[in-house]
C-alpha cells in the first residue's frame, strides 16, 4: 500500500510534466498563424520551436548539478515560476524575434520540468516506481489528442497570445500544489562536476550550424554556419578527451547497440516533431482549413499514440526490440505518404484520418524499444552518463530536422522555385519528411532483436 504522500508527490509532477508537453504541443501545430501575425516567414517563426528545443536540451545536463546545490523542491519551485514567467512575455511579444528569445527563455525552465517530476517520483515512490510511473505518462498520452484542439480553440476565436495566456493558470496552480505538498528535507548528494566547456560548446554550436544552414545565402549566415562547425568540432575534440567526464561521453557510442539506438531516438523524436510542424501547416495553408478544424483533424495522431503505448512491454516482450521498433517506424512511413498523397491530388478527409491515426500508432512505437536497448546495452556504473547523453542526442533531433523540413519549405515556397504552388511545395517537404521516416526504419531494423543484461546484441 502507497503512502498516500506519494500520490500527492505524484500529482505535483504530474502538472510539471502536462504542463510541459501540452505547451509544446499548441505552440508546434500554432507556426502558420504566428507566421501571418507576426509577418514573418516560417523559416523565421519555426525557431519559436526549435529555440525552445535548444535551450531545453542546454540545461538537461544542469539538472543533477542544480538539485545537489538548491534541492529538489526549491528548483522544482523555481522551473515553475521561471516557465509561467516566461510564459507571460511570450504572450507580450511584439515581433517573431522577441517571441522566440522569450522561447528560449522558457525552454530553460520547462527543460528541467520532465527529469525533475521523474526524479522526485523515483524519489518517492521507491521500489513502487514501476506503479505510479504508470500515471506519469498520462501527459504523454493526452497532450497530443487535446494539445492541437485547444490551439486550434485559440486560434478559432481569440488571439494567439492566449497560446502562451493559458499557461499562467495552470503554473499557478501547480506552484501553489508544490508549495503545499512536496517535502523539503530530501538529502543533498556530493556535489557532482560539470563538463562547463562541453555545455559552452554543444548547443550553442549546433544553434549557430542550424542558423547559419537556414541562412546560408547570406554572408551572415554563411559566417554562423562556419563558426557551429567549429564549436561542434572542438566539442567532439574536448568530449573524446574528457572521456567519462564529459557532457556527451562518446566513449558509449563505441558500442554497436548504443550508438544505433541513440541514432534511432536522434531521428524519430526528429520526424516526430517534424510532422508536428509540417502537417496542421499542411492543413491550413494547403488544405484551406480553418485552425479549428485542424485542431481537431490532428486528434487522430494522439489516440494512435493512447492506444499503442500501454501495448509497448507487451509487445516487446513478445516480439522484440527489433521488430517493435522497426515495424512501428515502418507503419508511421507508410502512414505518411498517404498525406504526401494528398499534397499532390488534393485534401480527402477519409485519406487523412487513418493516416494521423496510423503514423500515431507508429511514432509512439518506435522510442521505448530503442531506449530499452540503450540502457540495457550499458554496465550499471555507466547507466547515469547513458541517460544523459541519450536524452541530449533524443532532443536534438526536434530542432535539427524541424529546421531542416522547415528551411526546405521555405525554400520550395519561393516564387522563383519551378513549378511554385503551396501544394507542390508542402508535397516535396513532405516527400522530405517521409526520407527521414525511411532513415529511421533503416536505423531501428539494425536494433538487436533482444538484449539480457547487455550479454546479447544479436
Amino acid at each position: 500500500m502507497l503512502d498516500p504522500s506519494v500520490w500527492k508527490i505524484a500529482a505535483v509532477a504530474l502538472f510539471g510534466s502536462l504542463l510541459a508537453q501540452l505547451d509544446t504541443t499548441i505552440v508546434n501545430v500554432s507556426l502558420t498563424n504566428l507566421a501571418a501575425d507576426l509577418h514573418a516567414s516560417f523559416a523565421t517563426v519555426q525557431w519559436i520551436i526549435s529555440a525552445y528545443l535548444l535551450a531545453l536540451t542546454l540545461v538537461l545536463p544542469l539538472n543533477g548539478w542544480l538539485v545537489d546545490r538548491i534541492g529538489a523542491k526549491t528548483l522544482y519551485l523555481w522551473c515553475f515560476a521561471g516557465f509561467t514567467v516566461s510564459s507571460a512575455l511570450c504572450a507580450v511579444a511584439w515581433s517573431a524575434d522577441s517571441l522566440i528569445a522569450f522561447r528560449g527563455l522558457q525552454g530553460i525552465s520547462g527543460g528541467l520540468l520532465a527529469p525533475m517530476a521523474q526524479m522526485m517520483i523515483a524519489r518517492a515512490a521507491g521500489k513502487q516506481m514501476a506503479r505510479v510511473a504508470g500515471y506519469m505518462a498520462l501527459p504523454v498520452l493526452m497532450a497530443p489528442v487535446f494539445g492541437p484542439i485547444i490551439a486550434g480553440a485559440i486560434l478559432q476565436y481569440a488571439s494567439w497570445r492566449w497560446l502562451f495566456l493559458v499557461n499562467l493558470p495552470v503554473g499557478a496552480l501547480a506552484i501553489c500544489l508544490a508549495i503545499l505538498f512536496l517535502p523539503g528535507g530530501w538529502d543533498k548528494v556530493a556535489p557532482r562536476k560539470l563538463d562547463w566547456l562541453g555545455l559552452a560548446l554543444l548547443s550553442p554550436g549546433l544553434a549557430l550550424f542550424l542558423y547559419g544552414s537556414d541562412k546560408i545565402g547570406k554572408t551572415t549566415g554563411r559566417i554562423f554556419l562556419a563558426a557551429g562547425i567549429v564549436m561542434m568540432t572542438s566539442f567532439v575534440w574536448t568530449a573524446r578527451r574528457k572521456g567519462g567526464s564529459a557532457l556527451i561521453d562518446l566513449r558509449l557510442f563505441n558500442g554497436k547497440v548504443f550508438s544505433t539506438a541513440a541514432v534511432t531516438q536522434f531521428l524519430s523524436n526528429g520526424v516526430q516533431l517534424a510532422g508536428q510542424m509540417l502537417v496542421p501547416a499542411f492543413l491550413i495553408q494547403a488544405c484551406g482549413r480553418t485552425p479549428g478544424e485542424m485542431g481537431w483533424m490532428l486528434a487522430p495522431v494522439g489516440l494512435g499514440m493512447l492506444v499503442t503505448f500501454p501495448l509497448m512491454g507487451k509487445l516487446t516482450d513478445r516480439f522484440g526490440i527489433r521488430y517493435v521498433s522497426a515495424g512501428g517506424a515502418l507503419l508511421a512511413f507508410a502512414a505518411t505518404m498517404p498525406i504526401l498523397y494528398l499534397a499532390i491530388h488534393g485534401f480527402a478527409m477519409l485519406v487523412l484520418m487513418p493516416a494521423l491515426f496510423f503514423r500515431g500508432m507508429g511514432m509512439s512505437a518506435v522510442g521505448l524499444p530503442s531506449m530499452t536497448a540503450a540502457y540495457t546495452s550499458v554496465s550499471q556504473q555507466d547507466l547515469p552518463t547513458a541517460t544523459t547523453s541519450l536524452n541530449i542526442v533524443q532532443r536534438l533531433g526536434g530542432p535539427t530536422l524541424t529546421t531542416l523540413c522547415a528551411s526546405f519549405l521555405a525554400w520550395r515556397l519561393e516564387p522563383h522555385v519551378a513549378g511554385h504552388t503551396v501544394s507542390t511545395a508542402y508535397a516535396w517537404a513532405l516527400l522530405l519528411l517521409c526520407g527521414l521516416h525511411a532513415l529511421t526504419f533503416l536505423s531501428a531494423v539494425r536494433l538487436p532483436r533482444r538484449l539480457d543484461n547487455g550479454a546479447s546484441h544479436r
